[in-house]
């Protein structure tokens, strides 16, 4: 059934706007239906659904290396890890299917508001799955690292296999020493710095190389988290920023932060980036950058990937920076809600979607069915189905909250 969002301020870099927000057929209409189900948002925001531009989904759940000092660069932590594989933490964590620790992945991403994600690593059949949680990248090149050509597609064969108009994803320069530096040099040598390419991480580029990555059209993904737990520092974001050649990506648990609403949060008390600034490396600019002419956009034709909150007064492009997870009101994809607080039951039902009652965080939320897996929802901190509770309890629970 067609829905209406009604009331609410539709919220993007470029404007905001308070006509009602048309869904049919999944995707953003040009016009309101005559006979469409409404929505009434009074005292909300919508954004598009964020985009991470890059995570490993399968490694969410293993524990982190803890190191006394940071290291030079990420083939030192590469080498320090293989010893933490014989952990009984690790060993236990890696027994787990990897269909399965990829659907967590993404699960952790779309509890947070992310609906698109770049996943850096082979790619698997669990990835095609119909429920997979979030929409993927897909049609791209990749290589994992010049300095570790054993994992993953060699660097040279795998850009000139990529077509133009697809973006090329390497890790480069994540270090702070003299082979992280050198990196981008060894990129341009091999020919693989063009306008398609998606360096990740970048903390070992210098002022110079900067110049090169923007005068190139190329792009950086940034991971500050990740940055400061295995290097102790990470890339100054602002020239980047302004050149419209930056995008945001979380990296995963196992170095990075829990999602991309706590590296948002973290950027914004360092005062690194504005709100602003820090709404466009999650949409419009992760979008143009990863070649999504669809992603991050609330435009007509656009598929419906949505995160409401409510309005919490002041900069509305604030409404995102600062947040907690169980503080979204609702996480829809394709027009459909995935994850949502109860006094939206009637919105799944409208949209076919079975839900079923959860806590997120200690609050009460409906999470889509099919994400619903015992064995998924027990992967994910803080999430737990409720078993004791029906629906209408939890519905006036939330109402008198």
């Amino acid at each position: 059934m067609d829905v209406s969002l009604c009331r609410a301020v539709s919220v993007t870099t470029e404007a905001s706007s308070r006509l009602p927000l048309p869904i049919r057929a999944g995707r953003i209409g040009s016009s309101l239906a005559a006979r469409a189900y409404r929505v009434d948002l009074r005292d909300h925001l919508i954004f598009p659904g964020m985009i991470n531009a890059h995570e490993h989904l399968h490694v969410n759940t293993v524990p982190p290396l803890k190191a006394a000092a940071p290291f030079p660069n990420s083939y030192a932590w590469i080498a320090a890890f293989q010893a933490h594989f014989e952990e009984p933490a690790v060993i236990a964590a890696l027994q787990v299917p990897k269909e399965l620790r990829l659907q967590h992945g993404a699960l952790k991403n779309l509890l947070a508001g992310t609906t698109c994600v770049v996943h850096h690593d082979p790619w698997h059949p669990a990835l095609d799955a119909t429920n997979f949680p979030v929409t993927l990248l897909r049609d791209y090149g990749w290589s994992y690292a010049l300095g570790w050509p054993g994992y993953g597609p060699p660097a040279q064969q795998s850009f000139a296999a990529t077509p133009t108009d697809r973006p090329w994803l390497i890790h480069l320069a994540e270090g702070t020493d003299a082979t992280a530096q050198s990196e981008l040099v060894q990129l341009e040598q091999l020919g693989c710095l063009a306008a398609n390419s998606v360096l990740i991480h970048g903390v070992g580029l210098r002022e110079r190389d900067i110049d090169r990555v923007i005068a190139s059209g190329a792009a950086v993904v940034w991971c500050p988290s990740s940055n400061h737990a295995l290097l102790g520092k990470s890339l100054d974001p602002r020239r980047l920023c302004a050149a419209g050649r930056l995008a945001l990506g979380s990296d995963s648990r196992l170095s990075g932060a829990r999602d991309l609403l706590e590296e948002m949060r973290g950027i914004a008390a360092r005062r690194e980036l504005n709100p602003r600034q820090l709404l466009g490396l999650v949409t419009t600019q992760a979008a143009r950058i990863l070649r999504l002419p669809a992603g991050g956009s609330l435009a007509s034709g656009a598929p419906a990937d949505l995160v409401i909150v409510e309005d919490r007064g002041g900069d509305e492009r604030c409404g995102l920076v600062g947040i907690e997870r169980s503080q979204i009101r609702a996480v829809a994809r394709n027009g459909v809600p995935r994850i949502a607080d109860p006094d939206f039951a009637e919105w799944f039902a409208v949209a076919g979607m079975e839900a079923v009652p959860v806590t997120l965080d200690g609050k009460p939320k409906l999470l889509a069915k099919p994400l619903a897996e015992p064995a998924l929802v027990a992967l994910e901190p803080g999430l737990e189905l409720v078993a004791d509770l029906n629906e209408r309890d939890l519905i006036m629970e939330a109402r008198c909250q």
